[in-house]
C-alpha cells in the first residue's frame, strides 16, 4: 500500500515538476489499457483487467509489461466475454480494483512523464471511479492521447479504431481487446507517432503535452 498523504489522494506516482524543456527522447511513459465489464464506469461498470508498458528513449520496453485480471465482484456480461475472452472464471480469484491500480502506479516509479492510451480518458475514467468508490482521488495525472497525437499529424482521420491506426502507420499488432495487448500494440504506434512528431518539430515535453495532453 503507498503510505497515503491525505486520506483522500492517491497518488499518481509521476515525475514532479519535469522541466518543459527535457527533449521527449529522454522522457519515460507508462502506457496502459483497461477491459471492464460495460461502458457505465459511474454506476455499474467495473475493471476486469489492466495492462501496461514502458516506452523509453522512444522504444518500447517489452520486459516491463504487466497485465493483471481484476475481480470485478460481479458477473461478466456475455458479450464483454465474447468480446475480450475474459470469463468469470478467470477473475474469480483475482486481485481486487485498487491491488491492480497499485501495482499500474508502481510502475511509474517517479520516473515517467505521465500514461499514454488510445482514447485514454475512458481508462483515466475506469480507474478514477474504481479509486472513488473508496473515497479517494487521483489527483489530476497528466496523460497523453495517441488520438490527440495522430489529430496533429493526419487531421483528417476521424476513426478510432487502434487496429486501423496501427496498420496506418505500420507498427505492430498484439491481441486485441486484451489490456496488455491493445497496451504493446498503442505502445508501438505511440512511438512511432513519437518519431514523426519529433520530425515535425515537437522536441520537447511542453511541445508534446501542446499536442497530446488530455485536458
Amino acid at each position: 500500500m503507498f503510505p497515503f498523504a491525505r486520506k483522500d489522494y492517491f497518488p499518481s506516482n509521476l515525475v514532479e515538476n519535469l522541466p518543459l524543456s527535457t527533449p521527449i527522447d529522454k522522457l519515460e511513459f507508462i502506457v496502459f489499457d483497461t477491459e471492464t465489464t460495460g461502458f457505465n464506469l459511474a454506476k455499474e461498470d467495473r475493471l476486469i483487467e489492466i495492462g501496461a508498458v514502458k516506452v523509453k528513449g522512444m522504444e518500447v520496453v517489452e520486459e516491463s509489461a504487466y497485465q493483471s485480471y481484476i475481480n470485478p465482484n460481479r458477473q461478466i456480461p456475455r458479450e464483454i466475454t465474447e468480446l475480450t475472452g475474459i470469463a468469470n472464471e478467470q477473475v474469480e480469484k483475482a486481485p481486487d480494483a485498487m491491488q491492480a491500480i497499485q501495482k499500474l502506479t508502481s510502475l511509474a516509479n517517479q520516473t515517467s512523464a505521465c500514461y499514454v492510451g488510445h482514447y485514454v480518458s475512458f481508462d483515466m475514467h475506469a480507474i478514477k471511479y474504481e479509486l472513488k468508490r473508496r473515497n479517494l482521488h487521483w489527483k489530476a495525472p497528466k496523460a497523453i492521447d495517441t488520438l490527440n497525437l495522430i489529430g496533429y499529424i493526419a487531421p483528417s482521420y476521424d476513426m478510432r479504431d487502434l487496429e486501423k491506426y496501427a496498420r496506418d502507420f505500420g507498427t505492430r499488432i498484439y491481441q486485441r481487446h486484451s489490456a496488455k495487448g491493445d497496451a504493446l500494440t498503442t505502445a508501438y504506434l505511440f512511438v512511432e507517432l513519437l518519431h514523426i512528431c519529433h520530425d515535425r518539430g515537437i522536441k520537447t515535453w511542453g511541445d508534446l503535452l501542446m499536442v497530446g495532453e488530455i485536458l
